[in-house]
């Protein structure tokens, strides 16, 4: 089972390292880990998965031979928990199956898709009908936060992490550009309301769908698990595609990207350029922080010439 610590991928090392201690005992831990689902589970493990950036994922094939993906969450960073409780609320409307899940070990078993659609070299403006489309079914309304972070508790998260961080990456961004996301924070956890909660998946960038084998559809993966408005759950697409938004009239782009998004899903315009200005700020700065300089700073020169722009 060694060859697994050779083959995180370095997106995943780079943020368990940021974690310091706890992040490099997760690293030790994980042989001896997928060992004990290997034989609980009955798991013949594949290859390691590239994509994501919180989890150790391995594709693996169950003793009745289907298809499953393993998810080892990295402590700290990605909560299976939410992930788990998600997948359950949203019952395959739009989300993969749920086969298996150990909250303690935070680690969870999925049923295997397709690649992704970020690998499918599609217009933007098809990946973001595509993204949106996949999400509707899998709002559903809630009347209560079901152990959730509700969308006031994200929006105030938020604020407080882009506060703290935009300090401690030595103030990467404008002043002005971190006090407008800031202000929109205020905004929309003042704006949350249980008449206007839904479950939401919270990190729906391209990597996050995938195909359904053999059938045109897509599936979602690596739920946040949120309940709140559904311009939350479209802050990503927004956030996406910097160096597209910055070939030509930046602003007009992204009011353009809001219109379609605000046309296909039915929420609100501003709650979603909000949303979306706030995810821009708060994933340059982690970005920053685990030194993907160049990515983030496409997504700060974006903020900075969309803070020019009226609210």
């Amino acid at each position: 089972m060694s060859q697994f610590l050779a083959k995180i991928p370095r997106e995943v090392r780079l943020r368990a390292h940021g974690l310091g201690e706890e992040g490099a005992k997760w690293i030790s831990s994980l042989d001896e880990l997928a060992a004990r689902f290997e034989s609980d589970w009955e798991l013949e493990f594949g290859a390691v998965l590239a994509g994501g950036t919180e989890a150790l994922v391995v594709a693996a094939r169950l003793r009745d031979g289907r298809e499953v993906v393993l998810k080892l969450g990295l402590p700290g960073s990605a909560d299976i928990g939410a992930e788990v409780k998600a997948y359950e609320l949203c019952n395959g409307n739009g989300y993969a199956s749920l086969i298996q899940y150990d909250l303690e070990a935070n680690a969870l078993l999925l049923e295997k898709l397709d690649a992704s659609l970020a690998t499918e070299n599609r217009a933007i403006e098809t990946q973001i009908r595509v993204i949106t489309e996949t999400l509707m079914p899998s709002w559903i309304k809630l009347e209560s936060a079901q152990g959730l972070m509700t969308g006031k508790e994200k929006a105030e998260w938020l604020a407080n992490f882009i506060e703290t961080q935009w300090q401690e990456n030595s103030k990467p961004c404008s002043r002005n550009a971190v006090h407008r996301a800031l202000d929109f924070c205020a905004e929309r956890a003042d704006a949350f309301s249980f008449e206007d909660a839904y479950l939401v998946h919270g990190d729906a960038h391209p990597h996050n769908v995938l195909a359904v084998p053999n059938s045109g559809d897509y599936r979602l993966v690596d739920p946040d698990g949120l309940c709140a408005e559904k311009a939350c759950d479209l802050a990503v697409p927004m956030r996406e595609w910097s160096e597209d938004l910055l070939d030509g009239n930046t602003a007009r782009q992204a009011r353009q990207r809001c219109d379609l998004l605000a046309t296909l899903s039915g929420a609100p315009e501003r709650a979603i350029w909000q949303w979306g200005y706030m995810e821009r700020i708060s994933t340059a700065l982690v970005l920053k922080s685990i030194d993907q300089d160049k990515e983030a700073e496409l997504m700060f020169v974006v903020a900075e010439q969309l803070n020019e722009q009226p609210d």
